[in-house]
């Protein structure tokens, strides 16, 4: 019995971490206006990589007919029906019908004795391509096509030739343009293979993963696992957690409820939960940036005053050189704020303790009094091309004394001059800090438009289009990796 009660101990918290997977700090959504909206910028680089395909020459015999051809190039391409679409559970189809691609090569034909040299322009017609890209998280939580299927097909070949020769071309033409018909077919899929598993993924590279936000605290936006793709949409499932650079080992452990996304009016959705935010004040927290002293020429004259009315009894027992000594006042962050979201709004619950002191030169500082504050703002999401911005305004703010509920009657005087100095000194540092912003988990180059931001229980839902701030192209060549082979075709590469 014993045996058997040790082995439960052991298997039980695996048990439930496998039937309770963590949930997302932050989700996004790219719908099927998104997809589309995507197409065409993606087809203009399937263009670019066609064009740009490696055709090697062509020699050949057929009895006394002799060829060689080489300098083969692209020079135009029409892929003017096509289809892209979401392919549960986790594909992306690109299918493209009736394409055409024109090509010009340079000839060398030998008949019998005439030997002829000159330019050929040749039309691959009735072209097929379909491409299945797999979509998955890699061991380090970043987006990847881990693997492309392709398919492509070419109907007819023609070649329209010039010259002194030409009926002899048109009758010998088809051992050319059956040639380069199987040449052409043969280098279709290895380009957008090499396109897909090689550049496009150096695309999904620029999707910040665990980054640094500023010298205090970074965020993790590892995927926790492969996206979700149904026929209308595609779920991405991101950790969404800040952590201290200092304690990137201590951080809040989330217990939001799941996200779940149902609009699709817009490209994108960006829904983020308390925890998003609960994890960047825990991670401020843990840093020590949270806690303020303020003194000198911070210090409001008026405030100042108030403070040695207040506490005049006990300034009268001190020794003048020491009751006159400047007054300081230390802010000190209790507990980690949170981040409360609802349908209303959203919020931030903020406990301190203000110490008051005197700060006699040269001598330990001697306080006065210490106080507990507690403290609500308004909290304002925004979301400006990729970055997120929160601006925080302080809305309540009550203090009480620490030691009697008579003392904490003496301090109501001060309530209203302690929060205009919060909103004078302390407000300004926390916007400055939270204006700076974070990045969302998008590629470079692609930004937020048009965005609408609406709150829900639990958290708060940012949707908008898409805009291309940069071309898929300049992207791509300013990250892509040091040139490699292309892989060769795949058994699937039908001909």
């Amino acid at each position: 019995m014993a045996q058997v009660m040790y082995l439960l101990l052991i298997t039980l918290p695996l048990v439930i971490s496998v039937s309770h997977p963590v949930n997302p700090g932050c989700r996004i959504r790219i719908t099927s206006k998104g997809l589309q909206f995507v197409k065409h910028e993606g087809l203009k680089f399937v263009e670019e990589e066609l064009e740009n395909i490696t055709i090697p020459d062509l020699t050949g015999n057929e009895g006394r007919f002799s060829y060689s051809i080489n300098n083969v190039r692209v020079t135009h391409l029409q892929l003017h029906f096509s289809e892209l679409w979401f392919q549960p559970h986790k594909q992306l189809v690109l299918d493209i019908n009736n394409a055409s691609i024109s090509l010009t090569f340079q000839r060398k034909l030998l008949y019998w004795l005439f030997y002829d040299v000159g330019m050929i322009n040749a039309s691959a017609e009735g072209v097929h391509i379909k491409t299945q890209l797999d979509l998955a998280r890699d061991p380090g939580g970043r987006l990847k096509i881990a693997n492309l299927s392709c398919e492509a097909s070419i109907n007819k070949m023609q070649a329209g030739f010039s010259g002194t020769l030409k009926k002899v071309y048109d009758f010998l033409g088809s051992f050319i343009t059956t040639g380069m018909r199987f040449l052409l077919n043969q280098q279709i899929c290895p380009a957008l293979r090499h396109a897909g598993l090689v550049l496009l993924n150096s695309l999904l590279n620029t999707v910040p993963v665990r980054n640094a936000v500023d010298d205090y605290i970074g965020i993790d936006y590892s995927l926790l696992r492969d996206p979700d793709v149904s026929e209308d949409s595609l779920d991405m499932d991101f950790k969404g957690m800040f952590f201290s650079l200092s304690e990137q080992n201590q951080t809040l452990p989330n217990l939001s409820p799941a996200l779940h996304i149902k609009q699709q009016e817009r490209m994108v959705y960006i829904a983020l939960s308390e925890y998003f935010f609960d994890s960047a004040l825990y991670a401020y927290y843990q840093s020590g940036v949270l806690n303020l002293d303020i003194a000198g020429e911070q210090m409001p004259k008026d405030l100042e005053v108030l403070l040695r009315t207040s506490y005049f009894g006990t300034l009268m027992l001190m020794d003048p050189s020491v009751s006159e000594s400047p007054m300081k006042l230390e802010l000190r962050v209790s507990t980690p704020p949170r981040f409360t979201i609802k349908p209303t709004g959203t919020s931030v619950t903020v406990n301190a303790i203000l110490n008051i002191y005197l700060d006699p030169p040269d001598q330990p500082l001697i306080q006065l009094s210490s106080m507990t504050m507690e403290s609500r703002l308004s909290a304002k999401v925004t979301l400006k091309k990729t970055t997120l911005q929160v601006q925080l305004d302080l809305k309540r703010f009550r203090i009480y004394s620490n030691k009697s509920a008579l003392e904490s009657l003496a301090l109501i005087p001060l309530q209203n001059p302690l929060k205009t100095l919060l909103q004078l000194t302390v407000m300004p540092v926390l916007n400055e800090r939270t204006k700076r912003g974070v990045r969302i988990p998008l590629p470079e180059g692609l930004d937020f438009v048009r965005e609408t931001t609406s709150h829900h229980a639990g958290f708060v839902l940012i949707g908008g289009d898409l805009h291309f701030s940069k071309s898929l192209r300049e992207v791509i060549n300013e990250y892509r990796p040091a040139p490699t082979t292309p892989p060769s075709p795949g058994p699937n590469e039908s001909i």
